[in-house]
């Protein structure tokens, strides 16, 4: 890989990790269609996250601070113990986001190897954009949309951390599962999409510094992945930084005012496009491997 090839996946990286079209498949497709025409790697989208996250927590550090503040007063221990009311709703949605958390972090290390490899098959990437795009089509169109963010439940809690660990399969998107989810159960727009933001922060930061050991720094690069410079991933994940800022502030401000129609048409096209590009032998539908037509 390049330098320059690294700020174009850092771009891609950036500019789709928060839009509900997978930015896994997003780096996944441009890797082999680079002129190095390989899969940057599980590791590689994992680090890059990093960048994005990054973002997110810049971008509600006064959300996050208010909610780990009424959390840890909320608690009966400590030197800030019962100084917030356990039915806060802050303190509350501390509790959720650590719920929904749960599920990702068990499935991500019980399926490490399949994710990082077999989950990889471009085939399984564009079943998954289809697939994701009509039920978000689905949800955004027959959805109530009324609830917020201080109605929700620990039911609901636990729906969203499963919609989010479907996101390891590439395809599906971590934003698009989560939003999804929420549409379901009836929260507005913007509401699932901040939730999806603030329940990523705790996966996607373990996820993106067990990789960068595991992987980068003292580990061995996946089998079928490129061996990536530690240079050009730090270089990537800058790039991801800045453009996923920019990205945060446009998305939530359309989700407000539109709806998620040209998300679900734009990955049907994609998955269509990847299909078509497989079966043409522009790329390889297994990492590393010979393409299905060829």
């Amino acid at each position: 890989m390049t330098w320059w090839e690294a700020i174009v996946l850092g771009l891609v990286q950036g500019l789709t990790e928060f839009l509900p079209i997978s930015s896994s498949a997003h780096l996944r497709i441009v890797g082999e269609l680079l002129p190095s025409g390989a899969d940057p790697g599980a590791a590689f989208t994992a680090v890059t996250q990093i960048g994005t996250e990054t973002a997110v927590v810049i971008y509600f550090r006064k959300d996050i601070w208010r909610i780990m503040r009424a959390w840890f007063g909320a608690l009966p221990v400590g030197p800030w113990k019962n100084t917030v009311p356990r039915t806060d709703p802050d303190a509350r949605l501390g509790w959720f986001v650590i719920a929904g958390s749960i599920p990702i972090a068990v499935l991500g290390l019980l399926f490490e190897s399949a994710i990082d490899e077999t989950l990889r098959n471009l085939y399984i990437t564009a079943a998954m954009l289809a697939i994701f795009a009509l039920l978000l089509g689905w949800a955004d169109a027959t959805s109530r949309r009324t609830r917020t963010l201080d109605q929700m439940t620990w039911r609901d809690a636990v729906l969203y951390g499963l919609a989010q660990a479907l996101a390891l399969i590439p395809g599906v998107s971590r934003s698009g599962g989560t939003i999804t989810a929420g549409l379901l159960l009836g929260y507005t727009r913007e509401a699932a999409a901040r939730y999806a933001f603030l329940l990523a922060i705790p996966a996607v930061m373990a996820s993106g510094f067990y990789k960068l050991f595991s992987d980068v720094l003292i580990g061995e690069p996946t089998p079928g992945a490129a061996d990536v410079p530690g240079a050009l991933i730090a270089l990537a994940t800058a790039v991801a930084f800045v453009v996923g800022y920019a990205v945060i502030v446009w998305f939530l401000a359309f989700v407000s005012h539109n709806s998620y129609k040209p998300f679900v048409v734009y990955r049907l096209m994609l998955a269509a496009a990847v299909v078509v590009l497989i079966v043409a032998g522009v790329i390889d539908a297994v990492p590393g491997g010979a393409s299905a037509a060829g």
